[in-house]
């Protein structure tokens, strides 16, 4: 779980981590103000399964097309790649064809996010 750029508002992407990991799933939270290269080294390091990446700031579709290119150059399409925050619907769309499995807008109760993550990750 991670914040890119200069998007520093994390008190969202904080209770989801808290709350993913009181529901028994191990959480990464790398924190505020990360370059997409260092969430795809700490990715490798840390062997995940889900890439999470939170937006207040309105830069997600630039953020993620970083990320989306970082994550084929580094083998990593197997990585379950999900998206909360303030993310406009009309962006969704945009976001799925980056390479986003899913968007989980401000918002979507916790049992949403840990439900959907639970089974994709079970198919892989």
């Amino acid at each position: 779980m991670a914040k890119i750029s200069l998007d520093g508002h994390d008190r969202g992407i904080k209770v989801v981590s808290r709350m993913l990991r009181d529901a028994g799933m191990d959480v990464v939270y790398l924190g505020t103000h990360l370059t997409p290269e260092s969430v795809i080294q700490a990715a490798i390091q840390e062997d995940v399964d889900v890439i999470g990446l939170s937006f207040l700031s309105g830069e997600h579709l630039t953020c993620v097309e970083k990320i989306a290119k970082l994550t084929k150059e580094h083998g990593l399409e197997d990585v379950l790649f999900i998206v909360g925050g303030v993310i406009p619907q009309q962006d969704i769309p945009s976001l799925k064809k980056l390479g986003v499995d899913e968007v989980f807008p401000a918002g979507t109760m916790i049992e949403d996010i840990e439900n959907y993550i639970k089974s994709k990750t079970s198919e892989k």
